[in-house]
């Protein structure tokens, strides 16, 4: 693991002094600096990572294959004489090891990981589809963790074009409190109004101070 890892990060372009990795006996916590855009991770990385253990596993029989779990999340962690620390690691760590991450891997067997990441992740970095990031391979999905708390978060599954193995969504209920109009009067309608089409995106920013501001990452489960 520890090896398609540096192999992974070595490619995309981390530096080793970027991060720092605690070890969680069958995963690793990986703390990321703030000043790395988490476009690298969720993009390069997480292509050269499952490259990497697709490459591992034609070095191997089929029972020392490594799939793994990786989950990304972002916030503040601190650390002490017993490791590392805060909301931001705890929420990592209860994405990763949720049941539905699970299913997805357990139900899409040709691929090598399963990767989620949070909705604040989603909405800051997926969505916009940066460096190759396809965003119509994400799919939404809350998850309860054992405490009760619910969490936003979005599943893709490399290779796949949606991850397999979750609950098809509730179909909304039809509107019937307002009645459509029919084609000619659409057609009317949009003939008296100016055609004008808008688009506006912004994408922003910002680093925190403290202890350390970081993106976290958990594999293997990976944790970032």
């Amino acid at each position: 693991m520890y090896r398609v890892l540096g192999g992974a990060m070595e490619r995309a372009g981390l530096a080793v002094t970027d991060t720092v990795s605690e070890d969680r006996g069958d995963g690793v916590l990986m703390l990321i600096q703030s000043s790395v855009s988490p476009v690298v991770i969720a993009g390069p990385f997480v292509r050269e990572l499952d490259e990497g253990l697709g490459e591992y596993a034609q070095e191997v029989n089929e029972d020392h294959t490594v799939r793994l779990r990786m989950a990304l999340h972002q916030g503040l962690a601190t650390d002490d004489e017993h490791g590392w620390s805060g909301d931001a690691v705890n929420t990592t760590c209860r994405i990763v090891d949720a049941q539905p991450l699970r299913d997805v891997l357990a139900a899409a067997p040709s691929a090598r990981m399963a990767f989620a990441v949070s909705d604040e992740l989603h909405r800051a970095v997926i969505r916009h589809g940066h460096r190759g990031i396809d965003p119509a391979a994400y799919v939404p999905f809350d998850l309860t963790t054992k405490h009760g708390e619910t969490i936003s978060t979005w599943i893709t599954v490399p290779g796949y074009p949606a991850p397999p193995g979750l609950p098809a969504p509730a179909a909304e209920p039809p509107c019937d409190h307002e009645t459509l109009p029919d084609a000619a009067e659409r057609q009317s309608t949009a003939a008296d109004r100016p055609s004008v089409v808008q688009h506006a995106q912004t994408v922003q920013g910002d680093q925190v101070a403290g202890s350390k501001s970081v993106t976290v990452h958990n594999t293997g489960n990976v944790r970032l």
